[in-house]
């Protein structure tokens, strides 16, 4: 068998196996393979027992964990004995297939949203949302922000968080769009914070979201209409029929105190859970009803990002002012350490994110220009997107197998393709 040019000095028996369907599958006899054959290798060798018409790339693991080094040095690390027939299962490689063509903003892409199959939401530093039903198609322009857009999301309406130290929100209809591109502007303003927003959240189920500012606070705000709108007296926006419609402002419903310093990440994962980052090195998780603390986690650097996923959707994954992303477990008392910690980024990192439907895989962004993907099952990214010209500012999963990003050069970029098993 062709191990793809190793050293077959030493053999061992193995059995490939896999959860794929047709076809990659594998036959299910045993092979002989050279003992330090790597993951390419192995990939090789796969690839030869199969008969498609294209190379595929795939990831291998052995006892529920990826393969990262030769086989022969993989099996002396977990001492785990070569004299029996290995077997090791196959998926495909977690890697990009496709790069789609930039969608080109006219400042730093500072916020992106990928939570809708339908099309992606962007922030600007230019004060402007804009809505994109595929790459270098924009099918709306989202204004009114006087400063650049810090975050946005996507709930009932659109959200957008900026430096003006104002919440928006946008109705859109998605399915209506025109040449040229649409301009919409907002039929609400969330007002109350004493400091530029950070970054805006939306509650899983139900109609509020969340923001954290740099004035410390988290604010908790409601999008529906019908509750304790007041009508702005003189103030009013034209739509493209050119017909006044009311704007409305909006108070918070309540204010979570706690943090020291600038809450730089919220995440809304649980109907009455929130959890916060921020520059005073804490990840906090706050009880909606009562707006009490319920957890602390002192990491020791000032937070740029937080997101919860994995396991249970219980893990918290965060990074920030080092190369480090680092994974917690709340579930486990009387501990802040880390467990799991990547160091692969070579700067501070910007974003971080939990694919929704692996408890495995998340993705992070830095300002060293890189996008990794990683699997808590290694301590190696499993693909590294470099296509970012200058810093990576924010990322997302997009439609479950493509990561979206945007950053200083000003470009909305989308890597596509990307298999999660």
């Amino acid at each position: 068998m062709d191990g793809g040019g190793e050293d077959a000095s030493k053999v061992i028996h193995v059995k490939f196996v896999t959860k794929l369907d047709s076809p990659f599958q594998v036959p299910s006899s045993s092979v002989v393979i050279p003992s330090n054959v790597t993951r390419l290798g192995l990939s090789s060798i796969v690839n030869s027992l199969l008969t498609l018409e294209k190379h595929e790339a795939f990831d291998f693991l052995i006892d529920g964990e990826l393969i990262r080094m030769s086989l022969e040095q993989f099996l002396l690390a977990k001492g785990i004995s070569a004299e029996r027939t290995l077997e090791i299962e196959y998926i495909r490689a977690v890697a990009p297939r496709k790069e789609e063509k930039p969608s080109l903003h006219d400042d730093w892409v500072s916020a992106v949203d990928g939570s809708s199959s339908r099309f992606i939401l962007t922030g600007c530093y230019d004060g402007l949302g804009r809505i994109w039903s595929s790459p270098e198609s924009c099918t709306h322009i989202l204004e009114g922000h006087s400063g650049a857009i810090s975050s946005i999301a996507f709930v009932n309406s659109e959200a957008t968080a900026a430096k003006d130290r104002t919440l928006r929100l946008f109705k859109v209809d998605t399915a209506e769009s025109g040449d040229p591109t649409t301009r919409v502007g907002a039929y609400k303003i969330l007002r109350g914070h004493k400091a530029s927003v950070a970054s805006v959240a939306a509650q899983k189920y139900g109609s509020k979201i969340c923001s954290g500012s740099w004035d410390c606070t988290i604010n908790l705000w409601d999008t529906d209409e019908a509750t304790s709108e007041l009508s702005v007296a003189g103030k009013r926006r034209k739509g493209n029929n050119q017909a006044e419609e009311t704007q409305l402002e909006g108070e918070a419903d309540t204010s979570f105190v706690g943090h020291t310093q600038c809450v730089s990440s919220v995440v809304w994962p649980e109907h009455d859970v929130i959890y916060s980052c921020s520059w005073d090195h804490s990840v906090r998780r706050w009880d909606v009803p009562t707006g009490k603390e319920s957890l602390n986690l002192f990491c020791g650097k000032a937070l740029n990002t937080v997101d919860v996923g994995g396991e249970g959707s219980a893990l918290v994954a965060g990074g920030g002012s080092d190369p480090i992303l680092r994974v917690w477990d709340p579930r486990k008392p009387g501990t802040s350490a880390p467990v799991f910690q990547f160091a692969s980024h070579a700067s501070w990192i910007s974003a971080c994110k939990w694919h929704k439907s692996s408890c495995f895989h998340l993705v992070s962004a830095s300002y060293d220009g890189k996008i990794m993907l990683w699997d808590l099952r290694t301590a190696w990214p499993l693909s590294v997107i470099d296509t970012h010209k200058d810093k990576v500012l924010c990322a997302d999963w997009w439609k479950g197998d493509s990561v979206v990003s945007g950053g200083a050069d000003s470009n909305l970029r989308i890597s596509s393709g990307i298999s999660i098993s």
